[in-house]
């Protein structure tokens, strides 16, 4: 194990430092915002070309790749064994090291959309954290060791999500943070079963957790005016650190959050963009994560609604710096990216990427990606190119770092299946380390590498 101070440093995650640069430690990767610093990334591949290793995977889910050092990690659900498992790959070979069952012996999957395994994993260089729909996380050693495991149904309920909840743990200075927005009361989903536990204090809150020991740290409870569905999000909290304080922003229930990383205490508060009345609707649900750059925050408001942006210095209740026109530039699930003073908006369902302006909003431009497939997997910005990722495994490469869209290729990475949004659609964004690209398609997990070829 790493000593104290060495692992305060490792997980303080600005993860700008040279140290974690070449890692793919969360899902949105070493800066959080779906970037990295890495070069010399192929443009063109397939399911021959450009591929370093091809490994089966157990099951499909939306859960990215996390890689760290020579492990690629992810969560899978194995339908037949009805098991929620944690599996890691040899990052040089492709050869799965272990895989270790975290929840055994329940369903896999609650609705047709999406399993249990979506959230993503995160790892702080020595344990890796696991986390699932039904509320049971672990964390394992890099041997696939069990070190601690937690149900949080017997402590803080259910997760009461109408569909899977999809939100990924964090980490940050020393702490495991779990975001929970959810419905403030117990409820039954499809006349099914029970969503949330009655009984149990079913408020939205953000969970600081011992990543040494899986014990609670602190709760915040994180009130909001959204009611019904508008109360959930499936959206990850992200940490940035602004004028030397350390900051965490949450997104959901008709707003964005700024907080103290360390406590948890709400520092600020978006002006709601759904306003009660008779325009107010009940169905705003929240999918994309907030993102950070240049003072900013940015965060997509549901179902096609503008991108609305917030100063980090913003104090107490705020109206929105810039928002984008209606029916302008959107994303309804994707997470956008920043690269090099820039934020990428991938509109999934128009399958158009947008290129804005941090400060004002300014669309410097727009471009179609083209095909049938709808996105639902967050951009990644890395080596001035953008790689998007549909529901059937193609994947998009635009030109990063420009004036104008330009597209550069469509690679076709899937089974060939065409899946239109369910739970077989492809769904993880692409992780990117050492060189490699780490795409997760319906049963196969590739690296590939411009290296390949270069070798050939």
């Amino acid at each position: 194990m790493k000593s104290a101070p060495a692992l305060l440093l490792l997980t303080t995650l600005s993860f700008s430092t040279a140290a974690l640069a070449e890692n793919w430690p969360s899902w949105r990767g070493p800066n959080q915002d779906g970037s990295s610093t890495e070069t010399g990334l192929p443009v063109k591949f397939s399911t021959t070309e450009n591929v370093k290793w091809a490994a089966p995977v157990p099951g499909i889910s939306a859960s990215v790749p996390v890689v760290f050092g020579d492990n690629v990690f992810i969560t899978a659900p194995i339908a037949e064994e009805k098991k929620l498992v944690g599996l890691c790959y040899d990052a040089k070979t492709g050869k799965e090291k272990w895989r270790t069952t975290i929840s055994e012996g329940e369903e896999v999957q609650w609705d047709d959309k999406s399993n249990l395994a979506s959230p993503s994993a995160v790892t702080d260089g020595d344990r890796v954290f696991f986390l699932f729909a039904n509320a049971i996380a672990a964390a394992c050693d890099f041997e696939g060791k069990i070190v601690w495991k937690r149900d949080f149904k017997e402590t803080h309920g259910a997760f009461a999500t109408q569909w899977t909840y999809g939100s990924s743990p964090a980490l940050d200075s020393n702490k495991l943070y779990i975001q929970v927005l959810q419905r403030n009361e117990a409820f039954k989903f499809q006349d099914k079963f029970e969503k949330g536990t009655s009984g149990k204090d079913m408020s939205s809150y953000i969970l600081a957790v011992d990543p040494a020991t899986g014990k609670d740290l602190w709760k915040h409870i994180r009130p909001s005016l959204a009611n019904t569905e508008s109360l959930e999000a499936f959206s990850s909290p992200v940490f940035t650190t602004h004028k030397g304080k350390r900051l965490m922003l949450i997104s959901g229930g008709d707003t964005l959050t700024i907080h103290d990383a360390a406590t948890g205490k709400e520092l600020s508060r978006m002006a709601t963009w759904n306003p009660p009345g008779e325009s107010y609707n009940k169905f705003f649900r929240l999918v994309p994560s907030p993102v950070v750059g240049e003072g900013m925050a940015i965060v997509c408001a549901p179902k096609n609604s503008p991108v609305f942006a917030m100063p980090l210095d913003a104090v107490g209740e705020t109206q929105p710096v810039w928002q984008t026109e209606p029916k302008g530039v959107t994303s309804d699930v994707p997470t956008p990216a920043f690269y090099k003073g820039k934020f990428y908006v991938l509109d999934g369902g128009k399958k158009i990427l947008s290129c804005l302006e941090p400060k004002t909003g300014k669309v410097v431009w727009s471009g179609e990606l083209g095909g049938k497939a709808k996105f639902e997997s967050s951009p990644t910005v890395v080596d001035d190119k953008v790689y998007c990722i549909n529901f059937w495994g193609e994947v998009y490469v635009a030109q990063a770092n420009t004036e104008k869209f330009e597209l550069l290729s469509m690679n076709e990475m899937g089974n060939g299946s065409k899946p239109n949004g369910n739970a077989a659609s492809v769904r993880a964004s692409v992780a990117v380390s050492g060189g490699s690209l780490f795409i997760r398609t319906q049963d196969t997990l590739y690296c590939l590498s411009a290296a390949v070829a270069e070798k050939k």
